[in-house]
């Protein structure tokens, strides 16, 4: 089994961590917080000094860090590139910019190591589960190394191309995602607002062409789908602020090539809105209340 480091085990990495050690993997865990890093602690793993001490053995280096600069900083300017051993394979699963993601890509093989850029989808819940999928960019290489570890977390693992190919199929898919997420909270306000149960309105859209994940597996009104978030007024899940990040760097993606998305930037224009209303930590799909007036 691998000797394993891992920056940053907040409310994703903390769980991911604990799946790597229930693997029997042997994980170094580093964060600046004491508090998310005292549960992955318990669950086996060792404590870093620093994020360059945790990856001074490690055979395997996983980072999950909030945004683009926190995983240069972490990378770059005396980081883990010159701290990690040779041969280390380094995996980044932050969901950040793709300009970011290739230049640690080219500092990283400048250096001579394999890194691969690997954001996830699933959540807090597939986190727990071990069920995330994985969109990785980066060499065949790397992502053959990296697959067997990234399998002890996630359930899909997909390699979408070269370096930041990751990073760019995830904002497509959360951009995506935001947008459907408002389509189905209109419609299921407007059926509300014409007097029709939300059940029997779910049970027709759900079978019919309107179907989506948004309605199906994260159902914004509570009833029809127990375990989605809105049975448990919004808590947990996928924080509006998070989906607010995606759509913005998916907007800033969009912007560099030139690509045209309406939708997306009217998408990120009320999850804006929803957020600045106090609304940033809760579920996304909570924005229902703001379409419903209510928020």
């Amino acid at each position: 089994m691998s000797n394993i480091a891992f920056i940053g085990v907040g409310n994703m990495g903390g769980p991911m961590a604990r799946n790597l050690l229930k693997a029997g993997h042997q994980v170094t865990a580093f964060d600046l917080s004491d508090a998310v890093l005292d549960p992955v602690l318990k669950a086996g793993a060792r404590k870093g000094a620093s994020a360059n001490a945790a990856v001074k053995d490690a055979d395997v280096v996983i980072t999950m860090l909030p945004a683009g600069h926190h995983v240069r900083a972490v990378y770059l300017d005396n980081g883990v590139l010159g701290a990690a051993k040779k041969g280390a394979l380094l995996i980044d699963s932050s969901t950040i910019d793709v300009d970011s993601a290739r230049a640690v890509h080219t500092a990283a093989e400048k250096a001579g190591f394999l890194f691969l850029d690997a954001p996830v989808s699933g959540g807090t819940g597939g986190a727990e589960a071990g069920t995330l999928t994985f969109m990785c960019g980066g060499s065949d290489a790397a992502f053959e190394q990296a697959k067997p570890v990234l399998e002890k977390m996630g359930k899909k693992i997909a390699h979408a191309g070269g370096p930041g190919a990751g990073q760019a199929a995830k904002i497509c898919n959360n951009m995506m995602l935001g947008i459907s997420m408002i389509g189905t909270c209109e419609a299921l306000a407007l059926g509300e607002k014409l007097g029709l149960e939300a059940q029997k309105l779910f049970d027709i859209m759900s079978t019919s062409s309107g179907q989506s994940w948004s309605l199906t597996t994260y159902c914004p009104v509570p009833g029809p789908v127990p375990t989605a978030p809105s049975n448990r007024d919004y808590a947990g899940g996928f924080a509006t602020a998070l989906m607010l990040k995606d759509l913005k760097l998916a907007q800033t993606a969009a912007q560099s090539v030139g690509a045209n998305t309406p939708l997306g930037a009217e998408a990120a224009q009320l999850y804006s809105l929803f957020a600045a209303a106090g609304n940033a930590g809760i579920d996304f799909s909570g924005i229902i209340r703001m379409l419903r007036g209510k928020a």
